[in-house]
């Protein structure tokens, strides 16, 4: 993929999608709840085609996830595995970070405080 591509959903959550050193980078700004998991799913990993090899999703700009942002990243998670991929997270901010824990994701999906040091482990 060149450039950037844009995967929105207005007012909620935007996602940036670019490619670094082969690395599929989804840059994430706003809010992820269940009505963003389609944005969410599509940006992590499009319908109909084939996962990339290694993702990292750059939760910087995130200010709010529930539930359904889990799920989705679980999901995405097995699809990229299953492929043997891996998906990093990175930057979360301290409320995103919580609800990470609290769930056990930051067990299963490797965190990483910035962006730098998921694109060193992707």
């Amino acid at each position: 993929m060149s450039g950037n591509e844009e995967v929105d959903q207005p007012g909620r959550l935007s996602a940036t999608v670019r490619t670094v050193d082969g690395v599929r980078v989804v840059t994430l700004r706003g809010e992820i709840d269940h009505t963003a998991r389609e944005v969410l799913g599509q940006a992590l990993v499009p319908e109909g085609t084939a996962p990339a090899p290694r993702v990292v999703a750059d939760l910087t700009g995130v200010s709010f996830m529930d539930s359904s942002g889990i799920n989705v990243f679980i999901t995405a998670h097995r699809r990229i595995g299953e492929s043997g991929g891996r998906l990093r997270l990175a930057g979360a901010g301290e409320a995103v970070r919580r609800v990470l824990a609290l769930v056990g994701v930051d067990t299963v999906i490797p965190c990483h405080p910035t962006l730098e040091q998921a694109l060193l482990d992707a």
